[in-house]
């Protein structure tokens, strides 16, 4: 079970640091067009390349990241429809593919949901994903907070395991009165010549507009948050949204906002303009030097 456009969801999710790694490329070239050939540049140069590296596997962490998040939260609504006995508004949504079981146990308002992608997996939203992502919480019309556990059991994202066991908060109605979700980030994930990172922090997903319409097109959400990643030579990426994250399902791109990014041998502020759908961005360097990025 899952919402019209969510292709839309899990792109724009990776631009911020698909740009990002863009930009880090970009910076290393013309950074290498002033190196000299000493010892002390190669040693430089080695370092930018490793943060090169590291920028790349933080994107695809970013990525699975959000399929994950995405995939619950799909999953549960979906459930919370057919629990409601709107089946008219489930079928209208877009499904996950064949090779996707879901299977529900219910017993006194409890939920167990196992969103199973089989042991040889299956394409979802461009990604070959195996294993199970299995969650649970309690249904009770009475509370305004419904917290969802979820474990991560065989799991794997394009040929990464990601391990993870951690919480989604949804808020049937946050201090400004909207539907929210709080997503506590625990993830490890290892790569397949045995690189490993972790991903921690908290990212919340406001939805300002467009909730209970029926009409996925006309949702606007807003993304908040600060996340961490630490690879095992103890190098970390830290970021830390500044300006809430504004995504339109009608747009491919944050279409406003900034986030702060600091890295390992740089930082800077990263920012998505004053509300255009566009693919244009800015990033300014903590030195005040300032660069057009274009997002893919």
């Amino acid at each position: 079970m899952n919402f019209t456009n969510q292709e839309l969801i899990n792109h724009n999710r990776g631009g911020l640091s698909k740009a990002i790694t863009k930009l880090m490329f970009a910076t290393v070239v013309l950074g290498l067009t002033f190196t000299s050939c000493s010892n002390e540049d190669s040693v430089v140069q080695e370092e930018q390349n490793e943060d090169i590296s590291e920028v790349s596997r933080s994107s695809e962490i970013d990525n699975a990241a959000s399929v994950v998040g995405d995939i619950i939260i799909d999953a549960y609504e979906g459930q919370e429809l057919s629990d409601s006995g709107r089946y008219a508004e489930v079928q209208q949504r877009n499904g996950l593919p064949d090779c996707v079981t879901i299977t529900v146990v219910a017993q006194q308002g409890f939920r167990q949901v196992t969103v199973d992608f089989g042991t040889e997996g299956c394409i979802v939203h461009g990604h070959l994903l195996k294993g199970q992502i299995i969650f649970s919480y309690t249904r009770d019309s009475e509370v305004q907070q419904i917290l969802i556990s979820y474990s991560l059991v065989d799991f794997f994202f394009d040929a990464k395991n990601i391990l993870g066991s951690k919480t989604l908060l949804k808020q049937l109605s946050n201090d400004n009165g909207n539907p929210q979700f709080t997503h506590t980030l625990d993830l490890t994930v290892i790569w397949p010549n045995g690189s490993q990172a972790s991903r921690a922090g908290v990212k919340q997903k406001e939805w300002i507009e467009g909730f209970g319409s029926g009409v996925w097109a006309d949702n606007v959400f807003e993304v908040t948050g600060n996340w961490t990643t630490t690879f095992v030579n103890g190098n970390t990426h830290t970021y830390e949204v500044l300006m809430p994250l504004r995504r339109e399902m009608t747009c491919f791109y944050f279409v406003s906002g900034s986030v702060d990014v600091q890295r390992t041998n740089f930082g800077g502020t990263f920012d998505y303009g004053a509300g255009d759908c566009d693919n244009q961005a800015t990033f300014v360097f903590n030195n005040g030097t300032m660069i057009e990025v274009i997002l893919d």
